[in-house]
């Protein structure tokens, strides 16, 4: 049972820290006034002129004089709040978070009021989380490097509310660079998926700065490997084994399945591009007559599906393959599935972008396996200076 003398205690605590933010923020204010007047031209005729007292609630408590400095021109304005801020914005912040974390605007709403008394209606905690649609704006159209070792693409679908619930695409774009960080570039909510929207996508990285790229890993959609070629003409194309062997898959007879995939792992698990070109005509000597179709797919698919070959050993896990991309629109359908459907693309964006700023967190430092290899950094770059070769600059 709490005791009158711990309550006591605790209050005495809680008005200790909010005494303590008080004074630093004043005495940062006061800092700031003296470099204010101080940065003035000597000819202008300006001074302190006291203070005035405002409010302003804390995470840490709620202070009720906050002293705030002032000067006779009226000019000075601390950068501690704005001028009619009376929180300084976790509340806010709490709420963007919990909507991220699947709780909907009503739930946020009946949560913020029992948690702080303080009342959010849902309309209310929209336009909160409506914030994040300037913060979306601008990273959509943040500038990207010059130069990504590997981009990869991928789309999933949601369902949008219009005039009715449809599946509508989310276009992906993801990056490594050449220091061997992996980034989300960009993703792009709306209409079905096809090449010509892809090709949006890629004038779009192309425009932000992306403009040279050795190597571009996606699956087989037809139309796509124009698109990026048309872009990036000096790039390679990965096209993605996985899909290929699970494309494959459902036509091979139940009794031959097992075979059949050990078979084609023996194809791109080859040491090098000869030998495997080796282990196909063996495959097709096996397994020809008996799916003609199929083999004939793979054939037809070969110069794509082992490009890999031409880059360093190192890194084929990350490139011979779209895995990279498809973990993480794992990671995104899975936070998206609770919320059967979103009410427009303003909510599905919200949510992706949210998402994203968090995975690139996670991952803005790590550099990808095989990629810090010192010779593996160095082929690459060979690559890049015989692609994309600098400019020759004439002598005057």
């Amino acid at each position: 049972m709490t005791t009158i003398h711990e309550n006591t205690l605790s209050d005495l605590f809680e008005n200790l820290v909010t005494d303590f933010i008080q004074d630093n923020l004043e005495r940062i204010m006061k800092a700031e006034i003296t470099s204010f007047l101080e940065g003035k031209d000597s000819s202008e005729s300006n001074s302190r002129n006291g203070y005035y007292k405002r409010s302003l609630h804390t995470k840490y408590g709620h202070i009720e004089d906050l002293q705030v400095p002032r000067d006779r021109s009226g000019e000075f304005q601390t950068q501690v709040f704005q001028p009619y801020q009376r929180r300084d914005g976790w509340l806010e912040e709490a709420v963007i978070q919990m909507y991220k974390s699947e709780m909907g605007t009503r739930d946020v709403a009946r949560f913020i009021e029992s948690m702080f008394g303080s009342h959010y209606s849902p309309t209310t905690v929209s336009n909160i989380t409506s914030t994040v649609l300037e913060d979306i704006h601008q990273w959509q159209f943040r500038a990207l490097k010059k130069r990504y070792s590997v981009i990869y693409l991928d789309g999933l679908y949601v369902k949008l509310k219009r005039s009715t619930v449809s599946g509508e695409a989310i276009y992906f774009a993801m990056g490594i660079d050449e220091d061997g960080h992996r980034q989300i570039l960009g993703f792009y909510v709306g209409g079905q998926e096809s090449a010509n929207g892809w090709r949006d996508v890629l004038k779009d990285l192309y425009k932000r700065g992306a403009q040279e790229v050795l190597l571009g890993v996606f699956d087989g959609l037809p139309g796509l490997d124009d698109a990026f070629r048309e872009v990036y003409p000096k790039a390679d194309v990965q096209h993605c084994i996985v899909h290929k062997v699970r494309s494959t898959f459902p036509k091979i007879r139940v009794q031959d399945k097992a075979d059949f995939i050990d078979d084609l792992k023996t194809i791109y698990n080859a040491l090098d591009r000869e030998l495997a070109m080796a282990a196909f005509d063996t495959v097709k000597a096996k397994w020809g007559k008996k799916y003609p179709k199929e083999i004939q797919s793979w054939e037809d698919q070969l110069p794509t599906l082992l490009t890999f070959h031409k880059y360093p050993r190192l890194i084929k896990e990350a490139i011979y393959t779209s895995n990279p991309i498809e973990r993480m629109n794992k990671e995104f359908r899975k936070r998206l599935r609770p919320m059967n459907s979103l009410t427009n693309i303003d909510a599905a964006e919200k949510v992706i972008y949210l998402d994203a700023i968090d995975y690139n967190e996670r991952f803005e430092n790590r550099v990808i396996r095989g990629f810090g290899d010192p010779t593996v950094k160095k082929e690459l770059l060979e690559l890049f200076e015989e692609r994309y070769p600098a400019p020759v600059v004439e002598e005057e």
